[in-house]
């Protein structure tokens, strides 16, 4: 303590005495950095949390990223070469992740094996799937979990190695900002200005305390007097201009990073999993804008977990038909399907009638309550259609031409609870083949009858050479969708790669692999082409029926189908996906009557006879879909997917057993290094090598030696053990004089009357140190540095430790009072 108080008050010594504040709390010197170059990956990642349903893999990786910032710290206290303490950083961190990802085929649980590699592969494979098929937030898989914290551990690894190991905390923001980059692509309309304060923080602090350290290398950091006083002696005062200008210049780029992109424009995202489709703010006006859904549509479908998205209750004695509409896509322009940007206004009390539809129709009006999962986000409200009435809190708008409501700045779905009153529409064949449907589409907007100039001709071609022979637009719109369904040899493959423009069309018709969105705007062009009005809409199918009376709706009942407009019935629904969701009544040979119960409340009035049927899934076995199994219950389903780890009594004690082993290994070495540090202390804490002990000095430099093979020979005189070290070493003029200089101080200090300290006595040791390591093997050298021959001694002091208690506890029990001898056995020996 008091040679490094010497140091700091000369400016000249290590930074163990500054200060830097890190979090409200004062840290001195390197470790100051560490606990910055710590807290920066985990304040970055932070940007990650929304896109996972749970929280625990960033505490796995708080705590794994810790273990591996304490084991750089005892590399640079022995201390080890940069590159073998980043080495020996990476070494840990994928023992730890065996551990807590891969055990089970793990030798001893943590150790590497191929068994383990293989699974580490299998999950990281599994968890790159996962991020494709999951909406936000995800369940947190095995994989995804591996995912998050082995990325915070490779991040955790290059910033300690940039800012701590080799002083260069500026290059340390580039994976930081990799890892936030990571989570503003992945989140939808990127990451918040929240998470960006965390992660800009982080690396504030990090350069701070790099700078702070930096700076204390001159000397100890001192501060103003304060109130105009002076500072005490030895007081570190407050952060002088330096700093406080730092942390301005820092707040105020911060600041400026959070409130510019405010006032930047921004691009949405998708359909079912939220997009920009905003209503204007205020009034009865605005404008919804186009999206594309066939991404957000086609990993909805390919989801491993059918997590719930909304569940309902209705007085409808039958659901087949109960479809979720969300959006309608209007406009194709040879390139995409798209709702038309129209105008919105304020939701009226009821809703206007639906057009076309005439009065000869028969409708029932049923009423449904419907209540969306907490993290289902979306911009537009999934009802039944026709609506007639809709009560649901926030801010929402409504779109009269496609009758969908829109959330008004940032209302969207999630944990909406909400009423819809609708129609239940029951045409009957005759009905629709008298409809008019070319006459409609002169008093429709153009967008629902436009054919594209870039549609191939062999779209026409084949919707003419399908409805050959139909009699009228009712009969030909049937055929398509027999054809498409049944007929015409198609494959559903939620696999294919979507697509939604002219030649996607074309390749639908000629593969004939595809899904939903493949089946629904390859029929609604079609029609087209034969002069009839169609649209295609989106939106979920009915659903599973609950042993409670309540439909739940998942994620795989995502769904589009193709609409038709016929004078006096209005908008139709058709199926022409083979496998999914139901064909209507009316499209049937034979039409059953079905009637609908008066309308009640729904929580007052359960159906009579709810449909057991889900919609239809060919992974889902008859068996389960009878009993309602295939659906998901809970609105986090698939929440209990992650396993979560081990539990945290198991992953200490575990990581005790990786840094045990790796103790034992170091053992030598670090106690070797200590031993050095020990024996060249000066005794009176001086900084120029006096006061260093003269046998401690030789002893040090023997083990060294010993060390590079030449084993120490107790009987000599110091004189002749010198000589004997130069004979076999050949270590160099210079080196051999301090060998020579060093047994003269060992004589002066066993045989003179009053020995004076000799100075320079360290720097000998060093240099006899550097010749032996500069004529040795590699292979030496390296077996010097870890498997030094001089760390022998420490059995040797333990035997001889226990040697002396063995002759204590003899010498005590000697000195016990012995029992009286037997008389008659005196007798005998008298």
């Amino acid at each position: 303590m008091g040679r490094g108080r010497g140091a700091v008050a000369g400016g000249a010594g290590p930074a163990a005495y500054h200060f830097v504040v890190l979090g409200g709390c004062r840290v001195s010197g390197r470790n100051g950095i560490v606990l910055a170059a710590w807290a920066a990956p985990l304040l970055a990642s932070a940007s990650l949390l929304p896109l996972v349903d749970r929280s625990a893999w960033l505490v796995q990786a708080a705590v794994l990223l810790g273990l591996m910032a304490g084991t750089g710290v005892a590399a640079r206290r022995v201390p080890l070469a940069r590159p073998l303490t980043v080495g020996a950083q990476f070494i840990v961190g994928t023992l730890l992740l065996t551990l807590l990802f891969a055990r089970e085929e793990a030798l001893l649980g943590f150790l590497p094996t191929p068994g383990s590699i293989r699974e580490l592969a299998t999950l990281i494979s599994g968890g790159v799937q996962d991020v494709g098929r999951f909406t936000s937030p995800a369940p947190l898989t095995d994989g995804i979990a591996l995912l998050l914290v082995g990325g915070v551990l490779a991040v955790g690894l290059l910033v300690d190695a940039f800012a701590v190991t080799y002083r260069l905390a500026a290059p340390a923001g580039l994976p930081l900002l990799a890892l936030y980059s990571v989570a503003a692509g992945l989140s939808e309309g990127g990451a918040g200005a929240l998470w960006f304060g965390l992660a800009g923080a982080g690396y504030l602090v990090l350069l701070l305390a790099e700078s702070r350290e930096r700076l204390a290398r001159w000397g100890r950091v001192f501060g103003g007097p304060a109130h105009g006083g002076a500072s005490p002696a030895g007081s570190t005062g407050t952060p002088g201009a330096p700093a406080r200008s730092g942390r301005r210049i820092g707040a105020v780029a911060l600041g400026l990073a959070l409130v510019v992109p405010l006032a930047l424009p921004s691009l949405g995202t998708g359909l079912l999993g939220g997009g920009p489709g905003r209503g204007g703010g205020g009034g009865g006006g605005g404008t919804i804008s186009a999206v594309n859904p066939l991404v957000s549509l086609q990993n909805s479908l390919n989801q491993p977990e059918n997590r719930e998205v909304l569940k309902y209750r209705t007085n409808a004695t039958e659901t087949d038909d109960l479809y979720l509409r969300i959006v309608s896509l209007d406009q194709f322009d040879g390139t995409s399907w798209k709702p038309a940007g129209r105008r919105v206004t304020d939701v009226p009390g009821r809703l206007p009638p639906p057009p076309g539809l005439a009065g000869a129709v028969p409708v029932t009006e049923i009423a449904t309550n419907v209540s969306a999962a907490d993290w289902y986000v979306q911009d537009w409200l999934p009802m039944p259609y026709p609506a007639t009435r809709v009560e649901v809190p926030g801010d929402w708008r409504f779109e009269p031409v496609g009758r969908t409501l829109v959330g008004d700045g940032d209302q969207t779905t999630r944990g909406a609870q909400y009423s819809v009153d609708s129609l239940l529409v029951r045409p009957s064949a005759a009905q629709l083949s008298v409809a008019d449907s070319s006459a409609a589409a002169q008093t429709l907007p153009d967008e629902f009858s436009a054919v594209p100039d870039s549609l191939p001709a062999v779209v026409e071609q084949t919707a003419r050479q399908v409805t050959r022979g139909a009699e009228n637009d009712y009969e030909r719109a049937v055929r398509l969708q027999d054809w498409f369904a049944q007929e015409g040899g198609f494959t559903y493959d939620t696999q294919v790669r979507a697509g939604s423009g002219s030649q996607a069309v074309a390749r639908f018709l000629r593969d004939k692999e595809g899904f939903c969105v493949h089946f629904s705007f390859a029929m609604a062009s079609m029609a087209r082409t034969l002069g009839m009005p169609s649209r295609v809409a989106v939106g979920f199918t009915p659903g599973t029926a609950k042993s409670s009376g309540e439909m739940s709706v998942g994620l795989r009942d995502a769904h589009a189908w193709p609409e038709l407009f016929f004078e006096g019935i209005g908008w139709t629904r058709f199926e022409p996906t083979p496998n999914r969701g139901s064909v209507p009544d009316y499209t049937r040979p034979e039409v059953p009557d079905s009637e609908v119960d008066d309308p009640e409340q729904p929580e007052e009035s359960e159906p009579a006879t709810p449909s057991a049927r889900p919609s239809d899934d060919p992974d889902c076995p008859r068996a389960e879909r009878a009993l309602g199994e295939c659906g998901s219950d809970a609105p986090d389903a698939g929440a209990a997917a992650g396993g979560g780890g081990p539990p945290w009594g198991t992953l200490l004690g575990a990581a005790a057993g990786v840094l045990l082993p790796a103790a034992a290994l170091l053992g030598p070495m670090l106690w070797r290094r200590r031993a050095r540090a020990l024996r060249l202390t000066p005794a009176g804490g001086g900084t120029d090598g006096r006061g260093v002990p003269a046998l401690a000095a030789w002893r040090e430099m023997t083990d060294t030696a010993w060390d590079h093979g030449i084993r120490p020979d107790e009987a000599l005189t110091p004189r002749r053990a010198a000589e004997r070290l130069v004979r076999l070493a050949e270590p160099g003029a210079e080196a051999a004089e301090a060998v020579h200089r060093l047994a003269g101080a060992v004589e002066q200090e066993l045989y003179a009357p009053r020995p004076a300290p000799v100075a320079g006595l360290a720097e000998d040791v060093g240099r006899v140190r550097a010749a032996l390591r500069l004529r040795a093997s590699r292979r030496t050298r390296l077996r010097a540095l870890l498997l030094p021959r001089s760390a022998v001694r420490v059995r040797w002091a333990a035997a001889d430790h226990w040697g002396r208690l063995r002759e204590r506890g003899r010498g005590a029990s000697a000195r016990l009072p012995r029992p009286p001898r037997l008389r008659g056995r005196g007798a005998q020996g008298g």
